[in-house]
């Protein structure tokens, strides 16, 4: 596998279009147009979450770059000296589950000061967040960034040697012919299944659902998979001597603390129904 376009769609002096923005914009949109249909769904007015996603977007942005900056990158110190580069998220860099931080107190304080239903924003928004990731990760792919150690794989990715990250920018171990785990496409993929299972969820059982219920079962789906995929990251920092990182440590709170939340939920309701 190899982008078949350059990063960048047209260019005019200091204004560039890179398909990275374009993208991220696509899923924004998209995730937000599935979300609007959950509010829908549940008898609220859908333009409340169009209000709300400006509110949203720009503090899950700016958390989502600091959490790669300070957390995830391998080279924080290259930030540091070049602190410039740090706002120029159109280049790549960007983490989940910085996102989720900031992201998740702008839209409490949002349905507080607008005195809406919480738990059924959230819901909505975990119906369209997976969509909106999985269109979100191409971007990746363009940018030739989110690939994973050598491999002989059918859907290995070429990467250019001025995108490699060392050792693998090494051209006398690692050719040019050496192919890539393909990490954006696995994530891209196991993103487009939990849509699918959300909103098939949503469909199928939503008279039955609490408020909540499709938020936990998101923290349950995608941190699932993103802590088996995080083991083949190649820009991440890891514990020293450890194969872990802190995104397997947070995964394992989500999941530990959605499930655990889910059946508390299940048997309390249980025990007032009798």
């Amino acid at each position: 596998m190899y982008p078949p376009v350059d990063p960048t769609i047209v260019e005019i002096g200091p204004f560039a279009l890179r398909w990275y923005g374009l993208l991220m914009a696509t899923a924004v949109i998209t995730g937000s147009w599935f979300a609007t249909k959950e509010i829908e769904r549940r008898g609220e007015d859908p333009e409340n979450f169009w209000d709300m996603l400006i509110w949203v977007l720009i503090p899950a942005f700016i958390g989502a770059r600091l959490y790669y900056v300070f957390v995830q990158s391998s080279d924080t110190a290259y930030y540091l000296q070049n602190p410039g580069q740090i706002l120029q998220i159109w280049g790549g860099g960007i983490h989940i589950f910085g996102a989720f931080i900031f992201g998740g107190i702008a839209l409490w304080l949002f349905t507080k000061l607008r005195r809406l239903p919480t738990l059924m924003y959230l819901d909505a928004a975990a119906v369209g967040l997976p969509i909106a990731q999985a269109i979100g990760r191409w971007g990746n792919f363009i940018n030739q960034e989110l690939y994973g150690p050598p491999t002989n794989w059918l859907f290995g990715l070429r990467i250019d040697p001025q995108h490699r990250l060392a050792p693998y920018n090494d051209l006398a171990a690692y050719p040019d012919s050496t192919r890539f785990h393909a990490l954006f496409l696995y994530e891209s993929v196991w993103n487009f299944l939990g849509f699918l299972f959300l909103y098939w969820v949503s469909k199928q059982f939503g008279r039955k659902l609490r408020p909540g219920d499709l938020s936990l079962l998101y923290l349950v789906w995608y941190p699932f998979g993103r802590f088996f995929i995080e083991f083949l990251r190649t820009d991440s920092w890891f514990f020293p001597g450890t194969p872990f990182n802190v995104v397997h440590i947070l995964s394992l709170v989500a999941i530990v603390g959605a499930v655990a939340t889910l059946v508390l939920r299940r048997r309390l309701g249980k025990a007032v129904v009798k």
